[in-house]
């Protein structure tokens, strides 16, 4: 045990070590030690041989030794007396003389360790500063403080009597209360101010404590009185009126309704705060009369509370294969969905575990925004996600909802007052970790009863909706182990600060092959069974599934694709009830126009081409973008003569601003580039321009349509037709530059649905055709361009082209 390095001491001492195991002794201590301890009993006598020879007491060197390690710091004891303690074993008196640094081990007599050590000398000044007065009666305040509420008065007089600060500071090494490392830091502590000071914030520290036990004993024991005195009143009560309806003659069969209610709440599995929100509006209808409306709403809001499952949870099935197949069985297509329904579901059952299921009081739910347009399974996913996590599932309909109320609930001030449409889903599941299915999110509005998407924004942040409150129950309802999905057909009609809290999964529609396995698999059993007829009787050909996907139902979902399976089946179910058919039938194409008429939907490459609408100069096909998915869009463009025509741009087809600028753009770029690109321009001077958006009805606007315009007007001032199999899309700036657009994926859906093949794109678009099937892309020429000059080279026919305009007869 050597001295720290550093220090500069002269090491005068050579004492046998005793060991003090878990035990620290401060100079000026006096305790017992029991000599029945080997290593005890060597060190004393030891001491007692050293004395022996020098005259003098045994003088041994008292060392803490914590899990086997020696302090650096030890007290130099005095043998006082040796005997037998009270137990009978024998022992020895000690007393701590003054403090000891360690030094080297060194060799002795007896079978004790010896060491050298050299005495810290502590200089305390004289006269005392005033703030070391300050703190000796501070620290002899608490000690008086402390010893009183013990009972220990005879102490009071001894600690009062101690004027000197190493003395003083060192007495407290008698506190039960300290332990072995705060007294080991005293003992090495040698500037004695110091040491004071540290002895004054311990036993400030255990008054603290002592206080704040005795207040919550207290607490405790006037708790337990208030109970015994409301159990002595109620038992009280309970006699009084017994002998009011005897004496009213109601007879003791008469149970109070308010009895009923505490003892239903007292038996419920309720959380501790719900509990006691709940016995206190029992106590309010106790207190109430008959005659008070009060008493209703407490009655329904006590019902409300009951029936909310608080601690009722369902187990969640972690079979991620079998989740997967339970997705892949029910919904065709959809893989980004599905995988991020398959990711979830795998790192709950990592979380659960590892033992990471709670964090904070808060679990892992989740928030997913199925957007996408109208008939594509969004609403059905929601069912098959609850199915395949072996949860319950509740739609919340939101479409038209414009009351705050509505969300939150109406205050319990009104009559007729109920929760609002989540807890009651939560009520309706039956569990506190359901599927809540917020049906058409983007439909939310809102008037002069407040905003009901701002207080969506509470439930659906997994940060805050573990502590929601409804303004109906007004107590915290835990949310955040409810799996929340919200379908939306537009994204942009979300608000910016609820669409931030949800993860956006985008649903941009079916190819055909994808319908027509939704159409073999899912619509057709299902409306076979609703038409009262079977898989043997009735048999759709493929064929016939695949132009009733592309010819007869042109959209993005598959919605219209089933009212006109379910047409066709109806009318075989009738002609077979008449005697006009017989069963069973095949259904092949050639019988789809007997069944459900003529085809609506005929792609431009299959018309007569004098019919076709790029059949004169001056049309572009383009795509575009609406709530319903991705369509195509035609622009039209014509020059007025010049002598009836005033000069100038005029544009028509319910277009917004964006729109607009667009088509100045593209006329801008044809005026100052029209020499380079071998166009007549000097009409565009003298003769007004008018471009028209066929489908006026349909509001209208975005960027991405800069090109189709430009290309429409090369192709009128040029008279070169535009090829009917070519559909395009891209923001065109005034430098020719073609620019990125948003929509990638729906627009090349609705280009192969509509029979195009070849499709122009900005070339900063290419990496999202990632996103597009695979089976779309194989049909599909997809040229990525990043100049004008390149889309009308690919979209003009050949000069030789001559357009024939049918003349009206």
């Amino acid at each position: 045990m050597p001295a720290e390095s550093g220090e500069s001491m002269e090491f005068t001492l050579v004492l046998p070590v005793l060991p003090l195991d878990g035990e620290v002794v401060l100079p000026g201590m006096v305790v017992p030690l029991d000599l029945s301890d080997a290593e005890i009993r060597a060190a004393v006598e030891a001491a007692q041989a050293a004395a022996r020879a020098e005259s003098g007491k045994p003088k041994v060197l008292l060392v803490p030794r914590i899990d086997g390690t020696y302090a650096r710091t030890g007290v130099l004891g005095t043998v006082e007396q040796v005997g037998r303690l009270a137990d009978g074993d024998p022992g020895a008196l000690v007393k701590g003389r003054h403090r000891v640094r360690i030094g080297a081990g060194t060799t002795g007599p007896g079978a004790a360790l010896w060491v050298e050590g050299a005495r810290v000398e502590e200089t305390v000044p004289d006269p005392l500063p005033g703030q070391v007065t300050d703190l000796v009666k501070e620290y002899k305040a608490l000690a008086t403080t402390w010893l009183r509420k013990r009972g220990a008065w005879q102490v009071v007089d001894r600690v009062q009597a101690i004027d000197d600060v190493s003395a003083l500071a060192d007495n407290s090494g008698y506190s039960p209360f300290l332990t072995t490392d705060q007294k080991t830091e005293l003992l090495e502590t040698t500037d004695p101010v110091a040491r004071l000071r540290l002895a004054a914030q311990q036993l400030r520290d255990h008054l603290a404590e002592q206080d704040v036990a005795e207040t919550i004993a207290k607490d405790v024991q006037e708790g337990v009185d208030k109970q015994q005195r409301e159990f002595l009143l109620r038992r009280q009560l309970e006699a009084v009126r017994k002998e009011l309806r005897e004496l009213n003659g109601d007879g003791p069969d008469a149970a109070e309704e308010s009895d009923d209610y505490r003892a239903r709440v007292e038996a419920a599995d309720l959380p501790e705060r719900v509990r006691e929100a709940a016995l206190k509006e029992v106590e309010k209808l106790e207190r109430s009369s008959d005659q008070s409306p009060e008493g209703s709403w407490i009655r329904t809001w006590l019902d409300t509370v009951l029936e909310m499952p608080w601690n009722e949870r369902t187990e969640d099935a972690y079979d991620i294969q079998g989740a997967k197949e339970i997705l892949d069985a029910e919904h065709a297509g959809l893989v980004d969905v599905k995988a991020r329904i398959t990711e979830y579901l795998a790192v709950r059952k990592r979380r659960g575990e590892r033992g990471l299921g709670v964090i904070g009081g808060r679990r892992g739910g989740a928030v997913l925004a199925l957007v996408g347009p109208p008939g594509v399974g969004k609403t059905s996913l929601g069912e098959s996600v609850a199915h395949a996590m072996g949860r319950k599932f509740v739609r919340v309909a939101l479409g038209g909802v414009r009351d705050e109320a509505e969300i939150r609930g109406h205050r319990r001030t009104y009559v007729g007052a109920l929760p609002g449409r989540i807890v009651r889903a939560v009520k309706e599941a039956g569990s506190m970790n359901p599927v809540v299915l917020l049906d058409e999110i983007d439909k939310v509005g809102s008037d002069f009863r407040g905003d009901p998407a701002a207080a969506l924004l509470e439930v659906l942040d997994p940060a805050q909706n573990h502590t929601f409150r409804d303004h109906y129950l007004e107590v915290e309802l835990d949310l955040s182990d409810v799996v929340f999905l919200a379908t939306a057909n537009v994204l942009e009609a979300i608000p910016e600060a609820l669409a931030d809290r949800m993860e956006i999964v985008r649903l941009d529609g079916y190819t055909e092959d994808e319908k027509v396995v939704i159409a073999r698999d899912h619509l057709l059993p299902r409306q076979l069974e609703r038409a009262g007829l079977t898989g043997d009787e009735v048999t759709l050909e493929e064929g016939a599934l695949r132009k009733l996907a592309g010819e007869y139902t042109r959209e993005a979902g598959v919605r219209t694709l089933e009212r006109t399976v379910a047409r066709l089946l109806r009318k075989v179910a009738a002609q077979h009830e008449l005697g006009e058919r017989e069963l069973p039938f095949t259904v092949g194409e050639e019988d789809l126009r007997a069944l459900v008429g003529r085809p609506h939907h005929v792609p431009e490459s299959a018309q007569d081409p004098a019919e076709r609408r790029t059949a004169v100069p001056g049309v572009a096909t383009g795509l575009a973008v609406t709530g319903a998915g991705g369509d195509v869009l035609y622009v039209e463009a014509s020059l007025a003569d010049p002598e009836t025509g005033a000069a100038g741009l005029t544009l028509t087809g319910q277009l917004g601003d964006v729109m607009k600028e667009s088509a100045q753009i593209a006329l801008s770029f044809l005026r100052s580039h029209g020499a380079e690109l071998e166009l007549p321009v000097a009409d565009l001077k003298d003769r007004g321009v008018h471009i028209h958006f066929p489908a006026g009805a349909v509001p209208k606007d975005g960027p991405s349509a800069g090109i189709t315009m430009t290309t429409a007007l090369a192709s009128l001032l040029s008279g070169r037709l535009v090829r009917t199999d070519v559909a395009m899309t891209g923001e065109v700036s005034l430098t020719g530059r073609v620019l990125p657009i948003g929509g990638l994926k729906q627009k090349l859906l609705a280009a192969h649905r509509a029979g195009v093949t070849t499709v122009v794109i900005p070339k900063r678009n290419e990496p999202d055709l990632d996103d597009v099937p695979a089976e779309v892309l194989e049909k599909l020429d997809v040229h990525a361009v990043t100049d004008v000059r390149q889309v009308l080279e690919l979209a003009l026919a050949p000069a030789a082209t001559v357009a024939k305009v049918p003349v009206a007869a």
